[in-house]
């Protein structure tokens, strides 16, 4: 008789494997992101940041054109200079490339920190106060090395020791941005889960004649939340509720042009495709199939799904 080996279940004994270091700082970032001290400086740099005349630039800060956050992208450029400009520290020679490499990390850092100060301002308080924390450690590290490239010339070893500082603060932001990105979901599209929870086929939703035109109304296709949009026309759009950005209630904002404006931070989808018009969102709303039954009933039904 063949014996089929059994799933260890997870004990308490895995957690203590985890170094005692690591989750005091995973423990110190949760008291912090309800540390309400904080929103002293984050509420009057968030009017600063929104306040910046970036026009259409907003949305390719976004990452809107890109379909995700734009700033991941952005951060591998100085973080990939500045651990091989340390590398190059110490090999023999290296010192005239390490110096380029510091500067090009520094400048690109800018650019950088802009697209995510940019999306820092449409967050929720939480993420906020744990993104000044990533923020601070960011900005350290660019401080450190850009003293690093000036004091390279004249005073080599001071170069190196700054260059060193300066990558164990980008690591110390690295490590609170994945916390941000991954612990808190600042970033992640929050309509992906609506295709793994919605049944295949049609779903009947309710009386088309209930549907007021022109106004938003919120239907549940069991756990889903949707937003139902009948138009003057008599047509009917219907997508995910929950915005893709930080899950705004879709239903609770307006129509107008033909989309729908996320009350939370302002993000636009068409209601014809789901398309994110307008940021911060950069994921698209699932968007459901409709049609009217026979006895009037509104039925929907979301492609792909099965």
């Amino acid at each position: 008789m063949t014996t089929v080996p059994t799933r260890r279940t997870p004990t308490l004994r895995a957690a203590a494997t985890v170094p005692r270091l690591l989750r005091s700082c995973i423990g110190l970032l949760d008291r912090v992101e309800n540390a309400k001290a904080l929103d002293l400086v984050a509420t009057p740099v968030q009017k600063a940041v929104r306040a910046l005349p970036l026009g259409p630039l907003r949305d390719v800060l976004h990452g809107r054109q890109l379909g995700h956050p734009l700033h991941p992208v952005l951060v591998q450029v100085p973080m990939g200079a500045w651990l091989s400009s340390v590398v190059l520290d110490f090999v023999p020679g290296g010192g005239r490339s390490a110096r380029v490499l510091v500067g090009v990390g520094t400048l690109a850092a800018l650019p950088a920190g802009l697209a995510g100060w940019t999306d820092w301002a449409e967050q929720h308080e939480q993420q906020m106060r744990t993104g000044l924390v990533h923020a601070a450690a960011n900005a350290a590290a660019v401080w450190l090395f850009g003293a690093s490239f000036v004091v390279r010339g004249r005073r080599p070893l001071a170069g190196r020791a700054l260059g060193l500082g300066g990558l164990v603060c980008a690591g110390v932001g690295g490590f609170v941005g994945g916390h941000l990105a991954y612990r808190q979901a600042a970033g992640p599209n929050k309509a992906e889960p609506v295709a793994h929870l919605v049944r295949p086929g049609w779903h009947r939703l309710g009386p088309v004649d209930t549907l007021r035109p022109g106004v938003p109304e919120r239907r549940m296709l069991g756990e889903v939340p949707l937003v139902v949009v009948r138009g003057e026309n008599g047509g009917i759009d219907v997508l995910a509720d929950r915005c893709s950005h930080l899950s705004g209630p879709l239903s609770e904002g307006e129509v107008t042009d033909g989309c729908v404006v996320c009350p939370w931070h302002g993000s636009v989808f068409r209601l014809s495709d789901g398309a994110p018009v307008h940021g911060p969102a950069t994921a698209p709303q699932p968007r459901f199939e409709t049609r009217t039954e026979p006895d009037g009933v509104l039925a929907v039904r979301l492609p792909g799904v099965g």
